[in-house]
């Protein structure tokens, strides 16, 4: 009885790297492609044809307030992620085994919490008569208003952020050479002159990248304002939801959505061209 020889394993590898070849194309076009083409298309064609909804968005003063304002809240938010992500960053590569078990503790617990609970956690922190409320009362601040404002907004984005913008500054601080610092204060370098000239300027690539990355997720916060803004701080995310699903405005809608991601590649171009410059000057 003749026995059917085996199909190589070798044969099944190649079959499937070609199916994942194909596929992973596919996905992009059905998932990205055909989405954004069709809100695009939306942009232009409601509620009729032309460049209405961009020519609004442009010289409208309510959306200008609003683009100035969602650009000012990520830059300020931003500015203060970065230099927390990249102190717990540099201890948690640099410390020693207990410290960095305990950090590493810290930046993978806010992974696993939702972003709703750590949103209405905020909110019974900084609302007028909770936990911060009362901390400021007690060291004479009295009358402050710590909820439903710009700085609950900001300060519920940093929350979220930090753990993100880590991970790039921990990746590119792992692959420092330590011997590089020991030759630097065997040479009779201090240890903040050696910070400062070796460790902060080799480490920098990470701060580009958790940089871009931080604005770029700042952008497109919709929950964390809306809740903790209370309808006090609208930025633009909410803002195509309002246009979308509450006043059924879909062509203006997609128009932001657009002009959102338009601003989102623009930031990614210039990261990639600062990273470009700065590999360049490390040579």
């Amino acid at each position: 009885m003749m026995q059917a020889h085996p199909v190589p394993a070798r044969r099944f590898a190649a079959t499937g790297s070609l199916v994942m070849l194909w596929a992973l194309p596919v996905i992009l076009v059905l998932a990205y492609v055909l989405p954004f083409a069709g809100v695009t298309l939306w942009s232009v064609t409601r509620p009729e044809l032309g460049f209405e909804n961009y020519v609004r968005i442009f010289t409208g003063a309510d959306f200008q307030a609003i683009f100035f304002r969602t650009f000012w809240v990520c830059l300020v938010s931003t500015a203060i992620t970065i230099p927390i992500a990249y102190l717990l960053a540099y201890y948690w590569v640099m410390g020693s085994g207990r410290r960095s078990r305990l950090i590493e503790i810290c930046i993978f617990i806010p992974f696993w919490i939702s972003v709703l609970v750590r949103a209405f956690g905020w909110v019974v922190i900084l609302r007028n008569n909770g936990l911060a409320s009362d901390v400021a009362n007690a060291l004479g601040f009295s009358g402050l208003s710590t909820g439903r404002n710009v700085w609950s907004v900001i300060t519920g984005m940093v929350h979220f952020m930090v753990p993100f913008a880590i991970l790039p500054m921990a990746s590119v601080m792992r692959k420092i050479d330590r011997r590089v610092l020991l030759a630097a204060l065997g040479l009779g370098c201090r240890p903040i002159g050696v910070f400062w000239r070796i460790y902060l300027p080799m480490s920098m690539p990470g701060v580009f990248s958790a940089l871009a990355m931080t604005f770029i997720f700042s952008l497109g916060f919709f929950v964390t304002p809306m809740i903790l803004g209370g309808g006090r701080v609208v930025l633009t995310a909410e803002t195509v939801f309002v246009q979308m699903f509450q006043t059924a405005n879909w062509g203006l809608g997609a128009a932001l959505g657009v002009v959102l991601l338009a601003v989102v590649f623009a930031i990614l171009w210039l990261s990639q061209r600062v990273m470009r410059i700065e590999q360049l000057m490390s040579r």
